[in-house]
C-alpha cells in the first residue's frame, strides 16, 4: 500500500509524516509523534478517551484518518500546559478531584477546553451535554462538572 506525506501542526509544532491512507489520527499521534497523552479506549468512538482538538473542534481521533488532518492544527492534552502553567481546566480537575483512574481524563480535558472556548460561562446542563460523549467509569461526573465550573470561574478571574 502506498504512503502519503502529510503535514500537520500539533501543539504549535509543525510535523511531516509518511502515512498509509488507512492510519488513524490517534495512531499518528501516539506511535509516530510519541504523544501518548491521547488514550486509545474503545476504538469505536463511544468512549471519547482519544478526543483531541482539530482546528479547535473536539474530534475522536480513533475515527479520523491521519490524512484528513493534512494541513490542519491539532491540539492534544500535552498542548494544554503553556509556559509551565497548567490550563485552567487541568487545574480544575486537580482542585475539584475530577479524576480517579485518569483514563478518560485527556478526552474530558479536551472536550471541556473546547466547551469553554465556545461558551466561557456554561451552566451545569451545558457542561453535562458537552461531556456526554466522554465516558467515565469512576467518578460519576459530579467532580468533572465541578472542575469545568472551576475552570470557567478561574478564566473569568484572569480576563481583564
Amino acid at each position: 500500500m502506498g504512503k502519503d506525506t502529510i503535514r500537520v501542526t500539533v501543539n504549535g509544532t509543525a510535523h511531516s509524516a509518511e502515512v498509509e491512507p488507512r492510519l488513524l489520527l490517534v495512531h499518528l499521534l501516539r506511535e509516530e509523534l510519541r504523544l501518548t497523552g491521547t488514550h486509545i479506549g474503545c476504538e469505536t468512538s463511544h468512549c471519547g478517551a482519544c478526543t483531541v482538538l482539530l482546528y479547535g473542534v473536539p474530534v475522536k481521533s480513533c475515527t479520523v484518518l491521519a490524512v484528513q488532518a493534512q494541513g490542519r492544527s491539532i491540539t492534544t492534552v500535552e498542548g494544554l500546559e503553556q509556559n509551565g502553567r497548567l490550563h485552567p481546566v487541568q487545574e480544575g480537575f486537580i482542585q475539584e478531584h475530577g479524576l480517579q483512574c485518569g483514563y478518560c481524563t485527556p478526552g474530558m480535558l479536551m472536550t471541556s477546553v473546547a466547551l469553554l472556548a465556545r461558551n466561557p460561562s456554561p451552566d451545569e446542563p451545558e457542561i453535562r451535554r458537552a461531556i456526554s460523549g466522554n465516558l467515565c467509569r469512576c467518578t460519576g461526573y459530579v467532580n468533572i462538572v465541578k472542575a469545568v465550573q472551576y475552570a470557567a470561574a478561574k478564566s473569568k478571574e484572569s480576563t481583564p
